[in-house]
């Protein structure tokens, strides 16, 4: 594959693997995490898309292709010098051409349209982005203005027309002026389009409740604010979301970091889906006060956001102004789901509405913005038909059914941004939940922790862990029981951590206290944050769900079968 360099007005080139070393700026931006390995290849239509997947084993890719300092892999010549020499004979050669092409006009064409012409000539010769060349294709231009349409145009030394001179005069300075406005303007783009994919996620992150891939392709003429992400939560859940900026330009890229990093705080405070879009909502509001009267425009955005559970196999979502997601079920069988319609993003003071659907095993989840479905040649309606008839029948790999979404949907010449998002579920180990109702009395914590422990025995867990998890078992069951209110139910999840789950029926939560040396109380969370990697609360319609993770390492096999001998 030839490997180019992202043009400053361009589409959606290739690019290949960024070599951070380089350049200083490509090790800087890399250090700084601005920017990672990014793997940029083409569809059978020459759709140059991002690609990536978040499954172990793999390909991720990354939607940092930055502009940096390349090498051709076939002449071993600097990318950058070759686009500087082509643009230095263009600067010369393409005013010639054009003049050499006028030439048989010259009586019929007035100097004001010869003009005009070169000065398009001008700004195509600009938009390659080189200062050097854009002034050196202004002056040529004038020059070969005045050589082959001034009286006489056979030399220089006598020309006696003043308005020839004006007129020379006049496509010099429009042609330096168009020039700039040129290189402005692919400068401008060049920033949005570095901007908006260092702010995409580098890389999706491996969880166990689901296997992902995506796909991003940026619009051929300006960047937007289209953004996905992949979030972990506890309990072994897995957050998914899309979203779309109003706009284009360097504004909706900023906007779009803005909201991506917003989603992902609030999904720290593991909330459900129509409480995360009305919190993000008031961030939109907020944000279009800040802008003022000043602005291009109000800040306005739509967002689909769900959380997916292993544990119970369900989802749930809602949306913002968002198109609906579609699923593949096991056996092939496509459907749009039909999710409450909400209002965008930056409406205020409506009501965003969540639904719970059964996702089995091996149900592909796709997520995707507006610009998969948009085109000047067909209306949403098609757009819709055409990506359910692409997902009937589609394999059971995200890979696949993305390169199949990108073949049968995108439109030719997308006229905005695509992000597409695709997850295939998977369920949670039967063996690896354990689950007690405790009742609302101290002493069954006693034998509450005999038979965690008994259970983590038969998980093979280390000493260690086990110790630990009792503590933390002790901790957490005991405020349930005198401080929360029945039911007091406890559920233990297994995979590569241990998580640990007491929920009861109050919505008071646990709030972690540093006591002194004379309070009588007030350690135990303290404790629970020490030992725990992390811990926290959720809320639910029944309660509330206090949990805590820890690594979970299994005792190496011979010194436990030594010990039975």
């Amino acid at each position: 594959m030839d490997h180019r360099d992202f043009p400053g007005l361009g589409g959606t080139d290739v690019l290949g693997p960024v070599e951070a070393a380089d350049t200083p700026a490509a090790a800087l931006l890399e250090a700084q995490g601005l920017c990672g390995p990014a793997r940029w290849t083409t569809n059978a239509r020459g759709i140059r898309i991002n690609a990536g997947a978040g499954a172990p084993g793999g390909t991720t890719g990354s939607a940092m292709g930055v502009l940096l300092h390349r090498r051709d892999g076939r002449c071993g010549m600097p990318r950058d010098l070759v686009r500087g020499l082509t643009a230095l004979l263009a600067a010369v050669a393409a005013p010639l051409a054009v003049c050499l092409l006028l030439l048989p006009l010259r009586g019929t064409l007035s100097a004001t349209n010869v003009v005009l012409i070169l000065t398009l000539v001008v700004a195509a010769v600009a938009a390659l982005g080189n200062r050097g060349a854009a002034v050196l294709t202004a002056l040529s231009a004038a020059v070969w203005f005045v050589f082959f349409f001034t009286t006489p145009y056979a030399s220089f030394t006598y020309i006696n027309n003043s308005d020839d001179i004006i007129t020379a005069g006049l496509l010099l300075v429009v042609g330096l002026a168009v020039s700039q406005l040129a290189r402005r303007y692919s400068r401008e783009r060049t920033i949005a389009t570095t901007l908006q994919r260092s702010l995409l996620p580098h890389l999706l992150p491996d969880t166990s409740a689901v296997r992902a891939a995506y796909r991003y392709v940026p619009a051929e003429a300006d960047v937007g604010g289209d953004w996905f992400d992949l979030i972990p939560l506890p309990g072994f859940r897995t957050a998914l979301v899309v979203g779309d900026v109003v706009g284009h330009g360097l504004s909706s890229a900023v906007t779009m970091g803005r909201l991506r990093t917003a989603v992902r705080n609030f999904s720290t405070l593991d909330l459900p889906p129509d409480e995360l879009l009305a919190r993000l909502d008031d961030v939109v509001l907020e944000m279009d006060a800040e802008a003022g009267a000043g602005a291009d425009g109000i800040v306005a955005a739509t967002c689909l956001y769900a959380i997916y559970d292993p544990v119970s196999c369900s989802c749930a979502m809602a949306r913002a102004g968002h198109f609906p997601p579609a699923i593949v079920h096991p056996d092939g069988r496509a459907e749009i789901l039909d999710l409450p319609e909400c209002p965008p993003l930056g409406i205020g003071g409506l009501r965003f509405e969540a639904v719970e659907r059964q996702l089995p095993e091996d149900t592909q989840l796709v997520l995707y913005t507006d610009g998969l479905l948009e085109d000047r040649h067909r209306d949403i309606g098609t757009g819709l038909k055409l990506l359910r008839d692409a997902l009937s029948g589609a394999g059971a790999d995200p890979e696949e059914t993305c390169e199949r979404i990108l073949e049968a949907v995108l439109p030719a010449r997308p006229i905005d941004d695509v992000a597409l998002l695709i997850a295939r579920t998977r369920a949670f180990p039967r063996d690896g939940i354990a689950e007690w109702d405790i009742p609302a009395s101290p002493t069954a914590v006693s034998a509450l922790r005999a038979e965690v422990s008994a259970r983590l025995a038969d998980w093979n867990l280390e000493e260690e862990t086990a110790f630990t998890t009792e503590l933390i078992l002790s901790e957490l069951v005991t405020n349930a029981i005198r401080y929360g209110a029945p039911p007091v139910h406890l559920r233990l999840l297994r995979e590569t951590n241990l998580v640990m789950e007491v929920s009861d029926g109050s919505s008071t939560s646990p709030h972690l206290r540093y006591a002194t040396s004379t309070d009588e109380g007030g350690r135990g969370i303290f404790l629970v944050a020490q030992f725990a990697e992390r811990w926290g609360t959720r809320f639910t319609p029944a309660g509330k769900i206090v949990w805590a993770e820890q690594s979970a390492p299994s005792c190496p096999v011979a010194p436990v079968l030594a010990s039975v001998a």
